[in-house]
């Protein structure tokens, strides 16, 4: 079923302001929804994405902050009297572990970044992508309870199923976003919320671009579908968001091309 279907819906988008989060925030508008709030930490990037359509409105929120997000979310349900859909695709990965994984290959030598991994890079890492979640789907389900309906899509990754060598940290933060999202939707579907989870492998956003050259080629494999587009896996999570995944709670869906890592 194809068409308007988030026509009338007040939305949420987080990490809006690029890859995944952009293109999720275009999507809604193409399929009509009433309101749309493209949140984003860089203002101007959700602003840009936000110029040009009808119904959306950018504004700055850090989903690390607990009180930024239920801000946001309560100005959402002052102004339109309700939420109906969030998509939550705000998260961070680690540059210097990618930087020294490539390192590592590159000379032939064991990935070593477990070793190096500093408490501040592994609290960055958690402090978006796990405790983003947490903030924005506790605040997402106050909002959603009273009417009794709402539909969660969350972000996390194929690298849960598959730990690249060298990325712990990323992939614990991300399990931690399945694990959370799995829990919450087991809880609120009595309520009518449906909660599920997207999780791409490699996707060409803003972020993989700036991955060091020979990880970029190592995603290449002849074996897997091309790198995913920020549309693709956005039409994932539109699908979920949408009343024709009516029927689906609690799911993890993998889209990641058949891509798996070699070790």
């Amino acid at each position: 079923m194809m068409g308007l279907r988030f026509a009338g819906k007040v939305a949420l988008v987080t990490g809006a302001g690029s890859g995944i989060g952009a293109a999720v925030a275009r999507g809604l508008a193409a399929e009509g929804a009433e309101a749309i709030v493209a949140a984003d930490l860089d203002a101007a990037s959700a602003q840009a994405v936000a110029a040009g359509l009808a119904g959306v409105r950018a504004v700055a929120v850090d989903v690390a902050d607990a009180g930024e997000v239920d801000r946001v979310v309560d100005e959402v349900v002052t102004e339109h009297g309700r939420l109906d859909v969030v998509v939550h695709a705000a998260g961070v990965d680690d540059p210097s572990a990618k930087q020294r994984i490539a390192d590592a290959v590159v000379a032939g030598e064991p990935v070593d970044v477990t070793p190096h991994l500093t408490d501040a890079a592994w609290r960055r890492v958690m402090a978006v992508n796990a405790d983003g979640t947490f903030h924005v789907l506790r605040a997402a389900v106050r909002a959603m309870l009273p009417r009794r309906s709402g539909a969660i899509v969350a972000v996390g990754s194929s690298s849960v199923f598959d730990t690249p060598t060298g990325y712990p940290h990323y992939a614990a933060s991300k399990a931690a976003v399945h694990a959370f999202s799995q829990g919450v939707a087991k809880e609120v579907v009595v309520h009518g919320i449906r909660v599920n989870v997207v999780a791409p492998g490699p996707t060409a956003t803003g972020m993989a671009a700036r991955s060091p050259q020979v990880l970029k080629d190592a995603l290449t494999a002849a074996d897997a579908l091309p790198m995913a587009t920020p549309e693709q896996i956005a039409a994932v999570a539109l699908f979920l968001a949408s009343d024709d995944a009516a029927t689906i709670a609690g799911a993890i869906m993998l889209a990641n091309g058949g891509r798996f890592t070699a070790a």
